[in-house]
């Protein structure tokens, strides 16, 4: 079952002080729900605007994105409003990037909190839903340290926390691991595969790391603004 689609995606960015860069070229993708996709390319490739386009954080010059919901195509994109895109964005799809993005001045517990406060849920509840997050992640023990006083692989465990606590369908991550030596890199893979197990989840992770990769159902090759090869594990 289809959960998420993408067809003929453009994107070109102009900048004052360059010609136009082209960053997709007529890219099409489908994936299907419970899978697990990486997006490996050389730098450059295009693979974090792809992610962007397909989180609605930002929209092609041409093409669609649609998603899927219970086998019946219900969103297009490109047809949502800034503030129905945001709201997809805070009840279906979790985002990880390779820089974590926590709020120096917030404790992890408060960090993971964030996403289900700015939904509109009460206080007590995000307490306790970003409290079980934490502990499903090996952080039970670290809830009230700000991210300066945890390690690389624990401020990235934090930001995973935060993306699976509003409980998405599909899971982005933009280089998860970029950051981290490898022992973290495996420590960190083989959370993600157990979470994916208990939370059903659907995964799209862009990377450089062969391990992420080798874990994955299927690989997609983008160089040069396209997907060249398609690899089924």
């Amino acid at each position: 079952m289809t959960i998420l689609s993408a067809e003929n995606l453009h994107k070109t960015y102009s900048l004052r002080s360059t010609n136009d860069t082209v960053v997709l070229r007529g890219v099409s993708l489908e994936i299907t729900c419970g899978e697990y996709v990486a997006l490996v390319g050389p730098s450059g490739a295009g693979k974090s605007t792809l992610l962007h386009l397909l989180g609605g954080l930002d929209l092609p010059d041409r093409g669609h994105v649609y998603y899927w919901f219970d086998g019946r195509q219900q969103l297009t994109l490109s047809h949502l409003d800034e503030a129905a895109r945001t709201r997809l964005r805070s009840f279906e799809i979790g985002f990880v990037f390779q820089f974590h993005h926590l709020l120096p001045e917030f404790s992890a517990l408060e960090n993971v909190m964030l996403p289900l406060l700015l939904r509109g849920e009460k206080q007590s509840q995000a307490r306790r839903s970003a409290s079980a997050m934490l502990d499903a992640v090996g952080l039970g023990h670290r809830k009230s340290h700000l991210p300066a006083e945890l390690s690389g692989g624990e401020q990235q465990r934090v930001a995973l926390a935060r993306a699976l606590v509003i409980k998405p369908r599909l899971l982005l991550a933009d280089e998860p691991t970029g950051n981290l030596d490898s022992q973290n890199t495996e420590r960190l893979l083989e959370l993600i595969a157990s979470l994916r197990r208990e939370y059903q989840l659907t995964l799209l992770v862009a990377t450089h790391s062969r391990e992420i990769a080798a874990a994955a159902d299927r690989i997609l090759v983008l160089r040069d603004g396209a997907i060249v090869a398609e690899e089924r594990r």
